[in-house]
């Protein structure tokens, strides 16, 4: 949960989001789209309507794409949840502010890799407040590689990178379950996402769902083909972002 407000965003963005600008607190699930390449990781014809900063319809679906993946590099870097926060704030702020003069060249430099550049230094920023106050570094987060754990105090370094690469690639499940949530029966899913998300085991599926076993074992297998494809082909995409 994050809280957009006049208080938070400087004024000249208030108007990137102002749907955030009511100090009201936001779910920040992602919002329903009728166009499943909505869910496209990124895409030519988004970054182009970014350098609109009223076009606020974009703007929200950048913040509902994106923020789990800046929020969770953040915290894997070693921030606090408020710190991670802040960062998510923060990044968006950057962006929109870069985005006028950013040119699109994958082969030169890439969204991911640009936008992981401006997450980068508002990481860094924080922790730079952190030994200007004197605050202790956080203790590593549980899911934390031994590797990410080495050089918590230079998040610019290259395990940030690879930090990075993670919870992009965490991203693109997410968006892969969500696009096949929306195209398939939500029985079917519901059984999936029980089975599979939920960690529930066949029979306990079944009990709960009414379906017999069967239907159970077959169900789910169809579901995660199409979860894996689904994968494949916005990893196909990413490669390109």
């Amino acid at each position: 949960m994050l809280c957009w407000c006049p208080s938070c965003l400087p004024q000249d963005f208030c108007k990137i989001l102002p749907v955030f600008c009511d100090c009201s607190l936001v779910t920040v699930n992602p919002k329903s789209i009728d166009n499943p390449d909505e869910l496209l990781p990124t895409r030519h014809s988004l970054i182009e309507r970014l350098r609109d900063l009223d076009d606020q319809p974009s703007w929200r679906e950048f913040f509902d794409t994106y923020w789990k993946l800046i929020y969770g590099a953040a915290i894997r870097a070693g921030l606090s949840d408020q710190e991670a926060e802040d960062v998510v704030q923060e990044t968006v702020i950057g962006v929109a502010r870069k985005m006028p003069e950013f040119q699109y060249q994958p082969d030169v430099c890439s969204f991911k890799g640009w936008l992981m550049h401006v997450t980068r230094c508002r990481i860094a920023d924080r922790f730079r407040r952190r030994r200007s106050q004197n605050v202790p570094l956080s203790l590593p987060r549980p899911d934390t590689t031994a590797e990410a754990t080495l050089d918590l105090r230079d998040p610019a370094a290259d395990v940030l990178e690879g930090i990075w690469n993670e919870e992009w690639q965490k991203n693109i499940v997410d968006v892969a379950l969500e696009r096949v949530r929306r195209q398939s029966n939500p029985e079917h899913y519901q059984i999936f996402h029980l089975h599979a998300v939920k960690g529930l085991g066949v029979r306990d599926v079944a009990k709960l769902t009414g379906a017999s076993l069967p239907k159970v074992y077959v169900t789910y297998h169809r579901i995660a083909k199409l979860v894996k494809a689904e994968v494949r082909r916005l990893e196909q995409t990413a490669a390109h972002a």
